[in-house]
């Protein structure tokens, strides 16, 4: 099916949308969409999704989205607003808001840093995602007001759409003078700087603590670092995840200034768990908590360090409590939360995850298309998949999901 809307992408000759747009920051072009042959297919099967009590059932989500093609990098993350019907879309330069349809709704654009992750927020029905200006050692959670996004080419910091806060701990372990020289060795892995490997940050996800199930307690956010691929050290071979509550973030949000990074933001962490996967490239690229099986899912671009499996998908035990344990492999002698990896496969999942719930779930994936203007552009899309179950023995790295269309 990827293969399919990638050339049905190429050779349709990527109808634009009429409506004027703001060139994206990456290439020069229209950032209109294409792709609008190859919209969302409706799916026969109903889904199961839970809903409140005395309120009809939310109707069926299609089999497959797509988010348009843009001159941008890759994609990055998806976020879906179930109620409202939209599909969010991180292009890395720009945020895409379209209906389930694939119809575009909005964007958001002008970015300068790397937009990464997104997840929905329940409580406040706002999208969040990882922001990274590494060279002004600035790492933020943006904030998007779906309700406001309406229309293409709406700009980040002028048209009252995305707020940001500062996430100090972040800069903190990613500035970190690990060889004590005295001198922080910038945006690089092959150095000793940056503790744990500390690259930024990327997957977020709500969800509740680890160790609890949802509706047990109040779900935070979790943001998870990137990690830099370095062979070379010992002290890069977790996967680290910060804990927020975000109730009370309003306070810290202010809008984006690129030109002047603000450092509004909490100046302590709810929680800091780290899993112990083996060393990845630019560590959790998706991060998500699934309810229906209670576990926390992590898809990274798989590592290159002997002795390790180096997959490119674990799964986080939900329902194993931390335990206070040695981070092994740091210059000091160091404890902290360890969380239980209950599983490691190959699967794909690093451009875009969506758990829905009811044991079916989006994989987003991206692929580079050129259209008769020769410019190139990514188009994303996602994918239905559902839970098939862990296998035992040894078929136990055997993914558990499958499509849902000719799966």
């Amino acid at each position: 099916m990827k293969r399919q809307l990638a050339v049905l992408a190429t050779l349709s000759g990527l109808l634009l949308a009429s409506a004027p747009a703001v060139a994206a920051p990456v290439a020069s072009g229209p950032s209109s969409p294409s792709g609008a042959s190859a919209t969302a297919v409706a799916s026969g099967a109903p889904d199961a999704p839970a809903h409140a009590p005395g309120r009809p059932p939310l109707p069926a989500l299609p089999d497959e989205l797509n988010g348009g093609a843009w001159p941008t990098s890759h994609l990055q993350g998806v976020a879906l607003d179930r109620e409202k019907r939209y599909m969010y879309w991180s292009f890395t330069q720009m945020l895409v808001k379209t209906d389930l349809r694939g119809r575009v709704v909005g964007t958001v654009e002008g970015l300068t840093g790397h937009l990464g992750d997104l997840d929905l927020n329940p409580r406040d029905g706002r999208v969040y995602g990882s922001l990274e200006y590494k060279a002004e050692e600035a790492f933020y959670i943006a904030i998007f007001d779906g309700d406001r996004i309406n229309r293409v080419g709406m700009n980040a910091e002028r048209d009252g759409v995305m707020t940001t806060v500062y996430l100090p701990e972040v800069v903190e372990d990613f500035t970190a003078d690990m060889d004590g020289d005295g001198h922080f060795d910038g945006d690089t892995p092959d150095t000793a700087d940056h503790r744990y490997g500390c690259s930024g940050i990327d997957g977020v996800a709500f969800g509740p603590a680890f160790g609890k199930r949802a509706g047990q307690g109040k779900d935070t956010l979790k943001v998870a670092y990137g990690i830099y691929s370095n062979t070379e050290r010992t002290d890069n071979d977790h996967q680290v995840i910060l804990e927020y509550d975000v109730t009370s973030w309003r306070r810290y949000e202010r809008p984006l200034s690129q030109m002047a990074p603000h450092h509004s933001g909490p100046s302590r962490v709810d929680g800091k768990f780290f899993a112990y996967t083996g060393n990845t490239r630019y560590g959790v690229q998706n991060l998500e908590y699934d309810p229906y099986t209670g576990d926390w899912f992590l898809a990274v671009y798989e590592g290159a360090k002997p002795g390790f499996p180096n997959y490119s998908f674990f799964v986080i035990d939900g329902s194993a409590r931390p335990v206070t344990g040695e981070i092994v492999g740091q210059p000091e002698r160091e404890r902290g939360k360890l969380l239980k990896v209950a599983d490691g496969f190959d699967f794909h999942g690093q451009y875009g995850f969506q758990a829905l719930g009811d044991g079916t779930y989006y994989v987003a994936d991206s692929v580079r298309v050129v259209g008769p203007d020769g410019v190139a552009r990514q188009e994303g899309f996602a994918e239905k998949y559902r839970w098939t179950g862990r296998p035992a023995g040894a078929e136990r790295t055997t993914p558990p999901f499958s499509p849902v269309v000719g799966g």
